[in-house]
């Protein structure tokens, strides 16, 4: 009988005759870098620049595996265009929503990606733009820094109390699930919006209600913090309808991807004093930042360091290195990207 399995239907490595080229898109930790040098013919990017759609191509064209990170773009004319020697795309990062990953099942390449090292740093940081959204962190820091504080008063920079408020979570996937455990311990009721809901036994450990209806969970949310991909299905999943039906005074925190949020229509509602704030991590033209977002007094907005710290980085290298390594010696990758399959 044929299992319906899509695991079924892997395929283990290429063996490699010889070393593998392996071109790294991006400047990763030191020791990783020194470790790939090591076992591979690496290419390595010492300066850090960005490649170009053109020198990507040519980089997958000239190499047997190609290291990219989720701001490197490969849609399925440039896997067309580069389709021969390449036999494994080996992403840095969990998310894979920058690669056509059916191009590359057609083609036969392979992709993998870190999974679960950086659930808990992204958390951390959706946590703390959580806390310090309604508690008027930004603002605070500019008033010190600018030397226009005149010191305590009881009725000045009144925030907002997290405790009884609804966390709304949009994805509970890994890292909605810990941000979700984080939330609890400050007093945050907590509600989600998923796919399907997750199992009675987790939400329980979470306290956590599911909400099928996306609309409705935006409209009861005091904090909607966002998690899931960008795909075609989520992109202005926040739109300027979306964002009428928030609470007077909510917040919106964005950790996840920036074209899951229409920023005009969230700058509009901000300008109208319809929201508190927002914390903002990820943008949808990065690094460029709307300045109606950057001079909004309550807008927390941070460079896409959710997944920034020595240790993750570090983890993420090192799955890097092994993915590549089973794939070379002709086994499974552990970190195989299954979609790619379907």
């Amino acid at each position: 009988m044929q299992s319906d399995d899509p695991r079924g239907k892997r395929e283990p490595g290429r063996r490699v005759e010889g070393t593998p080229r392996v071109v790294v898109t991006r400047h990763l930790m030191p020791g990783i870098e020194a470790r790939m040098a090591e076992l591979f013919d690496a290419k390595l990017n010492p300066e850090d620049r960005p490649l170009t759609r053109a020198e990507l191509i040519a980089a997958m064209r000239d190499c047997d595996v190609l290291v990219p990170t989720v701001t490197d773009r490969i849609d399925a004319a440039m896997i067309e265009e580069a389709k021969g020697r390449l036999g494994l795309i080996a992403s840095f990062g969990a998310g894979t929503d920058h690669i056509d990953l059916a191009a590359a099942a057609r083609h036969g390449i392979m992709v993998t990606n870190t999974p679960g090292v950086f659930t808990d740093d992204t958390a951390d940081l959706a946590m703390a733009l959580i806390i310090g959204v309604p508690r008027r962190l930004r603002e605070g820091v500019a008033l010190t820094r600018g030397g226009d504080w005149t010191g305590w008063a009881p009725s000045a920079m009144l925030g907002r109390q997290l405790g009884g408020k609804q966390l709304g979570i949009v994805g509970m996937g890994r890292i909605g699930q810990a941000v979700a455990h984080r939330a609890k311990a400050f007093g945050l009721r907590i509600a989600y919006h998923n796919r399907k809901p997750l199992p009675r036994a987790i939400e329980s450990m979470l306290s956590a209600d599911y909400v099928a209806d996306l609309d409705e969970l935006v409209a009861s949310s005091d904090i909607l913090s966002l998690h899931c991909p960008s795909t075609d299905e989520t992109r202005h999943m926040i739109d300027a309808a979306r964002l009428a039906m928030m609470k007077d005074e909510a917040a919106l925190i964005n950790t996840a991807r920036g074209d899951l949020v229409d920023y005009d229509a969230l700058v509009r509602m901000l300008e109208e004093g319809r929201l508190i704030g927002a914390g903002l991590d990820v943008y949808p033209d990065e690094p460029a930042i709307d300045p109606r977002l950057l001079a909004h007094p309550n807008v927390m907005t941070l460079p896409h360091i959710g997944s920034a710290t020595v240790e993750g980085r570090e983890a993420s290298g090192e799955k890097v290195v092994a993915n590549i390594r089973f794939w070379a010696d002709g086994h499974r990758p552990p970190d195989q990207v299954l979609d790619a399959l379907v």
